[in-house]
């Protein structure tokens, strides 16, 4: 749990100072003023007492226990500093000091000795180069922020100890609570995944947030966000997204970003709820912290004003969510107590005169209706508007609820007050109707992932030593890309559908191969120095004599001889031409962080000009499969369109499986494109024409 940093009993300050220019000042006030409970020794062998608290020389030297070390000392004398620590059996060390990792090769090293040294007497540490740690709960602010942020349910974690203070004067401005509050700084220890896994049994956080510019353990950390997320929401921002914002990461906290695409897909699989800015995160954690999950998509939106009722119409549909369908009792109702120009559907517009009472009755039978699963209140401000009056009915109906209520009072100046009064009674409220929609649609996403049933990965029968043999061979061989015929070796290893395919070392073979498939056939050159086969005439296509496989032969041959003298050419395959069915493309690249990403989608335009693929993490389960191929924008042309009979989408399922088991099994293969992969009429197969696999060097 890491009680140690979030609720020790005593706390020194190495590196404290009687300069109130220097973090070591800041640090020691803000643990003093706060209210935490326990002694707090400054440690300085300058001076005899600073802020009232008497200073040791050496940590070593403090009467009493020391649970954490806060170190602001300069990056050269913090090993040291570490090993006094071990002495005093400190559990716990924040390291504020910069100038290690991010500062380059001398930086790095002594970022290393720090942490070996740490590690060596197990006092596990944040940082370096960090801005600290905040516990509300325990009143501990261990960092040089300015000021202490209120108490709440949401735990936030950080990669930038500036966007940490900004996070905290915005916060401190609309009155949002904290847990708890960590800047992660270079992760020379702790890291993402640690406090996953302390957050999600911290009974006294409600939602987690994070600011990440890279992960240190792919795995290990969607595995943590997974379970996390299952019992409480996840909501991450990650910066360096572009390649200028890869290489910003880099300079910045040392961190190898991965590509957006493996993020992307990662979070998904974990449920963790994407925010593409800082804006979504604060309208995405607010909601979540504030209100109860929705159990549907049916919004009923109540406005005093029809421009922003459509508005927050379109946006909620646009997102996914539905306008609810109002019960017969609630709409009789609404005619009884709104005037008779009002809207008594859905929208229900209580119209520009509306006073509180009006807001009253409407938000109590929208909760009352078995047909509504959240409400969104809008409120613009006109001269008969009770703004505040109208706030605070809102917060007192809502009060207890079981379904969640959001509010838009569109504007700034006039609804300020109103606003206020809101935050305070925990309704979540937003300048535009546009934020309230998508505050919901996360919250059903949230539900819905929570609800859903936990798969496994499936496992399909498999020859997993064939395959890894192969692979085996080629390396030793020195050649990482293998050729057609072992492609074919491993995915055949694996269960996957292929062409029969000969290699024949003479035309006599050709020929005697030929007869046995049958015509029409295709012949082609194998070698692992040709990779391109149709680029030097590798490839003849359509043979059906044996004549044309003789010619065939020779002509293949002598094109490889005359463009590639110095070629290793093994044979040639003799191959069975198959029929064409809708082309698919089925692709795997090893991330560096998150591991083989597979990719699913159409061929030809599909993928080349409108990039309509789907990726997923292996392991895959079945469901996660079935969505690669459901979630396609050409997802249709699968099933049939004019009369066009429908595609085998289970043995999609069990090729994207298949492949999935094989990375798994197989983790050196570092790039595989079986493409095409033609997919026939539902139950007629699919069938792996042609295969590319690239394995790494460093398992040989």
């Amino acid at each position: 749990m890491l009680d140690s940093l979030f609720s020790p009993e005593s706390v020194a300050v190495i590196g404290a100072s009687a300069n109130p220019a220097k973090l070591g000042y800041s640090v020691l006030e803000n643990l003093l003023q706060y209210g935490f409970a326990g002694p707090v020794y400054p440690i300085n062998p300058n001076e005899p007492e600073i802020l009232g608290a008497k200073c040791y020389p050496l940590v070593t030297d403090v009467p009493g226990p020391v649970e954490l070390a806060v170190i602001v000392v300069p990056n050269k004398h913090v090993a040291g500093v570490m090993r006094q620590c071990g002495e005093k059996q400190v559990r716990a060390a924040i390291v504020i000091t910069a100038g290690f990792r991010e500062a380059g090769t001398e930086g790095r090293q002594m970022e290393r000795e720090v942490i070996s040294t740490a590690l060596e007497h197990n006092i596990r540490v944040v940082g370096p180069n960090c801005l600290g740690v905040i516990d509300t709960h325990s009143s501990l602010n261990a960092s040089f922020a300015a000021g202490m942020p209120d108490k709440g349910t949401i735990s936030f974690m950080s990669q930038s100890g500036a966007l940490c203070t900004g996070i905290l004067d915005w916060a401190a401005l609309n009155g949002l609570g904290f847990a708890s509050f960590v800047s992660l700084g270079n992760k020379g220890d702790l890291n993402e995944t640690d406090f996953l896994e302390v957050w999600r049994d911290d009974p006294k956080t409600g939602v987690v947030m994070a600011y990440l510019e890279g992960v240190v353990d792919g795995r290990a950390f969607v595995e943590a966000a997974r379970r996390l997320t299952k019992v409480k929401p996840l909501v991450v921002i990650k910066s360096g997204t572009t390649a200028a914002g890869s290489r910003a990461v880099s300079s910045h906290t040392g961190t190898l970003a991965g590509s957006d695409t493996a993020y992307e897909t990662a979070f998904k699989q974990a449920g963790i709820l994407r925010a593409r800015t800082m804006s979504e995160l604060f309208v995405f954690s607010t909601a979540l912290a504030y209100q109860p999950l929705p159990s549907g998509p049916r919004v009923a939106i109540i406005t005093n004003a029809g421009g922003p009722g459509i508005l927050a119409t379109d946006a909620c549909e646009k997102g996914g969510l539905t306008l609810a369908r109002l019960a017969p009792e609630t709409v009789e109702y609404l005619q009884q107590v709104l005037p008779p120009a009002a809207n008594h559907y859905n929208p229900i517009d209580v119209l520009g005169d509306a006073r509180s009472d009006r807001y009253a009755d409407a938000l109590r039978v929208a909760l009352q209706d078995p047909n509504v699963d959240a409400v969104i209140v809008l409120l613009t401000p006109q001269a008969m508007t009770e703004i505040e009056k109208t706030a605070e009915t809102v917060v007192e109906t809502a009060r207890g609820a079981e379904k969640p209520v959001l509010a838009s009072f569109i504007g700034a100046k006039e609804v300020a007050r109103g606003n206020r009064i809101l935050g305070a009674g925990r309704i979540p409220y937003y300048s535009f109707p546009e934020e309230a929609a998508a505050a919901l649609q996360v919250m059903l996403q949230q539900h819905e992932w929570m609800n859903r049933e936990e798969e496994k990965p499936v496992r399909k029968s498999a020859d997993r030593e064939r395959g890894a043999l192969t692979l085996l061979a080629a390396q030793k061989a020195g050649r990482l890309k293998l050729n057609e015929m072992e492609a074919r070796q491993v995915v055949a290893a694996y269960g996957l559908p292929l062409p029969a395919s000969y290699l024949a070392f003479n035309a006599d073979e050709a020929v005697r191969f030929a007869e046995e498939i049958g015509y029409p056939l295709v012949m082609k050159i194998i070698s692992p120095d040709i990779l391109h086969k149709s680029d030097i005439g590798g490839v003849v296509v359509g043979i059906d004599t044996e004549r044309g496989v003789r010619e065939a032969y020779q002509d293949i041959l002598m094109r490889a001889r005359r463009f590639v003298p110095d070629a290793d050419v093994w044979g040639v395959a003799v191959q069975q031409m198959v029929e064409k069915g809708k082309e698919i493309i089925l692709g795997v690249t090893k991330d560096p962080t998150f591991g083989h990403l597979i990719m699913f989608g159409l061929g030809g335009i599909y993928v080349e000009v409108l990039r309509d693929v789907q990726f997923g993490l292996a392991p895959l389960t079945a469901g996660r499969a079935r969505e690669m191929i459901t979630q396609l924008r050409s997802y249709p042309l699968l099933t049939g369109v004019r009369g066009e009979e429908g595609s085998d989408i289970e043995a999609m399922v069990d090729c994207l499986l298949r492949v999935s088991q094989m990375v798994t099994d197989l983790p050196q293969i570092v790039e595989l494109d079986i493409n095409p992969l033609f997919v026939y009429e539902q139950g007629k197969g699919v069938m792996a024409v042609d295969a590319r696999i690239v394995v790494d060097s460093e398992s040989v």
